[in-house]
């Protein structure tokens, strides 16, 4: 509880509730030395300040007026008060920096401490005090204040500097009024709360309802972004095939040098195909306006126009001649836009549907229609269009139904039921750690066939430790999809178990990171073992408890260095969101896996990798200015053999390259590829086609091997970084070594 002086330098008196019977209390006054180093005249620096006088808190009066002290009458006391006097006698000593004064006080029954804290706020506001709560007060410094007391009207010029709650707004004239409880701005206003930020020529705000208009408004959204929902496996394996889980430029890109950057990363990319949604998300857009008519709750603007360019004029921006903005939930945001258009550098203008956007801080697919190839399960083209009925805080559903394309077109509709699929997925925050994840997918309406679907359930604990976050998850699967390699897919029948996952541990100062995972697993899957399999039997799968650790070391060295460009529209950020930071890395690795079945057998792998990964040029010139490469070989000694053909090692030695080429301007093309040297066999081979500019990219990938395909639409913050899911088919996993990639 705090009270405020309005004929003193701004003190401000903090009482909390105690009832007390002593007939005497101590008040210490002590101006700020903020305040007498200002340099301000005496009469400047005893502004005129908010009262405040909280319900249970009475008025009272004083006797003995020490010597040398001015009385102040400070308010009149509220309704609430039963103590009789009408009000409260300050006092202050001008010339002191700090005095004791012992008050009489004639009436005993009030709530108060003996001991009188104060603290010093600027500000100014009326005689007469209305009641507010601490966060209430106002703070105001600038160069010009005239304050009327009969209007109750502040007017401030020169660099005006007003605080409230947890807002800043800077402007070079403001006018208060403390009646209406109104603010209005004029030139050069900046009204900025946490990392958001709102410009304008004009502002006109009431800042106990939240409620205000703005002209010619500008300014930038900060959306902040939520973690991954579960740790990725091993994240410090650097063998030949970890390559293929993205595109080669994101991984170069993520292992550059660290620069300065200005903006925090983030992006969103949305994937069109077999692979998922990548992670990032824009994290910062900025915006324009005429005018925003804003509440607590949202707001209106006219004529908008949304970019995630911080250069003008923007390469990419959304315009709408109406916008309407609204908090959904803590974690949800809502734009509903009219006639909404999306702009390419200033000339090509193409609608944008739908015209409700939904903003979301936790990882989500924005786009409407997503097209893929996934050849082997669905017979080719697809297209799919995932929907949303329940999304709340601590719960998402999301229904994705599916069509098949060229499977109509080749064998036309006479089995309707084959021609549909869908997928369901389950989102829920069962705690503050605590996660789960649910997922169904069906490739056909036949739901007799239960060969055509495959679910899982996945619960997952956050378990920090000293050495940092672990991450416990429990699952069940059924029919999972994996590729294993030279031995392909594969599918794990059924399997139920718990991973333990480990953080990226660095060792000390040596350079070294470590990860490990163990896990315990009741496997039900195809094995090739005729000793092992039943002489009479329905199918050729064996049914046995899996227990597996692994571990990974990696370390990188960096051989030769260069400098990026200047971060400008021009140069460094002309293609790229990113400036490109010229580089030679060599990548060493080490990886154990250890596998133990309940039928006695066991199967053991110490793996090796060495590698090159670099990239030279800017990628600013228009003719071949980016090269990025890698060039990985792994070797594995191994001991045992598993019984399963999904986690069999049977890539023995591997050669992993690839090679990303600007062609012309923001196009460039790529590929990435791996060998098994034993057998002189393909492995898996990826053709990346990407068109690359500073705030959005297209990446068309295709992939012979696995006849899946993807086409990948990024729109860019600032410093992306390429993270984000690994590429992969359509509810396929990786196997490697017997350890599944997530």
């Amino acid at each position: 509880m705090f009270y405020q002086t309005p004929e003193s330098p701004s003190l401000v008196y903090q009482l909390p509730q105690r009832q007390v019977s002593s007939s005497n209390f101590n008040l210490q006054v002590r101006e700020a030395p903020r305040l007498q180093a200002s340099g301000l005249p005496e009469l400047q620096r005893r502004s005129r300040a908010s009262a405040l006088l909280p319900p249970s808190i009475v008025a009272v009066n004083f006797e003995d007026l020490p010597s040398g002290a001015l009385e102040i009458r400070v308010f009149q006391g509220t309704r609430q008060s039963q103590a009789a006097p009408e009000f409260l006698a300050a006092y202050y000593l001008p010339k002191l920096e700090s005095k004791n004064f012992n008050f009489k006080i004639k009436n005993k029954k009030f709530y108060t401490l003996p001991t009188i804290h104060q603290q010093i706020r600027q500000q100014q506001s009326p005689a007469q005090m209305p009641l507010i709560v601490q966060e209430d007060v106002v703070e105001l410094t600038a160069e010009r204040q005239e304050y009327d007391e009969r209007r109750q009207i502040l007017t401030a010029e020169g660099n005006v500097l007003m605080r409230y709650r947890n807002s800043v707004l800077n402007a070079e004239r403001v006018q208060v009024n403390f009646q209406s409880r109104t603010v209005v701005a004029q030139g050069n206003v900046a009204w900025s709360r946490g990392e958001q930020v709102l410009r304008g020529e004009r502002i006109e705000y009431n800042f106990v309802q939240g409620v205000g208009t703005v002209i010619k408004s500008s300014g930038e959204l900060y959306l902040p972004t939520s973690g991954a929902d579960f740790s990725p496996t091993l994240p410090t394996d650097v063998s030949a095939t970890s390559f293929q889980e993205q595109p080669l430029s994101d991984r170069i890109t993520s292992n550059q040098p660290l620069e300065n950057v200005v903006s925090p990363p983030g992006g969103v990319t949305v994937t069109v195909g077999s692979g998922f949604t990548q992670k990032g998300q824009l994290r910062r857009i900025r915006y324009e306006a005429e005018r925003v008519d804003f509440t607590p709750e949202g707001g209106v603007a006219k004529n908008i126009r949304l970019t995630n360019d911080p250069f003008s004029p923007p390469e990419l921006e959304l315009r709408a001649p109406q916008a309407r903005f609204r908090r959904i939930s803590p974690f949800q945001d809502e734009i509903r836009a009219t006639n909404p258009r999306l702009v390419f550098d200033q000339g090509l203008s193409l609608p944008f549907y739908p015209n409700r956007i939904i903003i979301d801080k936790r990882a989500r697919e924005p786009s409407l229609f997503r097209f893929g190839y996934d050849r082997q399960e669905r017979g080719g083209l697809f297209v799919e269009s995932p929907l949303e009925p329940v999304s709340r805080q601590r719960l998402r559903l999301r229904i994705t139904p599916q069509f098949y394309i060229q499977r109509a077109l080749e064998n036309g509709f006479d089995k309707v039921g084959e021609l549909f699929g869908f997928k369901v997925r389950l989102n829920a925050n069962l705690g503050l750690r605590t996660t789960a994840i649910a997922f169904a997918s069906f490739r056909s309406f036949d739901f007799n066939n239960l060969n055509d679907m495959r679910a899982s359930l996945r619960v997952n604990q956050a378990i920090p430790t000293p050495i940092g976050t672990h991450s416990l998850t429990g699952e069940y699967s059924y029919r999972d999809r994996l590729f294993n390699g030279s031995l392909g897919f594969q599918t794990v029948q059924r399997s139920v178990g718990a991973v333990l996952t480990s953080p990226v541990i660095p060792l000390g100062k040596t350079g070294i990171n470590f990860s490990y995972q163990v896990g315990l697993q009741q496997v039900e899957a195809d094995s090739d073992r005729l000793d092992l399999l039943n002489p009479v039997r329905d199918h050729n799968r064996l049914d046995l408890t899996r227990f597996q650790a692994s571990a990974a070391l990696s370390r990188g060295f960096h051989l030769w260095k260069g400098k990026s460009l200047p971060a400008t529209a021009t140069e460094g950020l002309r293609y790229t969101s990113n400036p490109v930071f010229p580089y030679l890395q060599l990548l060493l690795g080490l990886r154990g896996v250890t596998s133990h079945y309940s039928n006695g057998e066991r199967q053991s792998s110490l793996t090796g990798s060495v590698g090159l990964l670099g990239q030279f040029g800017h990628f600013s010139r228009p003719w071949f200015d980016y090269t990025g490469f890698n060039l990985t070989y792994t070797q594995v000694l191994q001991d045992g053999s598993s019984p399963f053909l999904f986690d069999r090692v049977a890539d023995v030695r591997v050669l992993g390259a690839g090679i990303t080429q600007q062609i012309y301007g923001p196009f460039r093309f790529g590929l990435q590829t791996a060998f098994n040297l034993d057998t002189g066999r393909e492995i898996n081979t990826d053709y990346i086609f990407e068109y690359s500019r500073r705030t959005y990219g297209i990446i068309l990938r295709y992939n012979p091997v696995r006849e899946i395909g993807s086409l990948t639409l990024r729109i860019s913050d600032f410093n992306w970084n390429g993270g984000g899911e690994p590429f992969s088919g359509a509810d396929v996993r990786t196997v490697e070594a017997g350890v599944r990639r997530d």
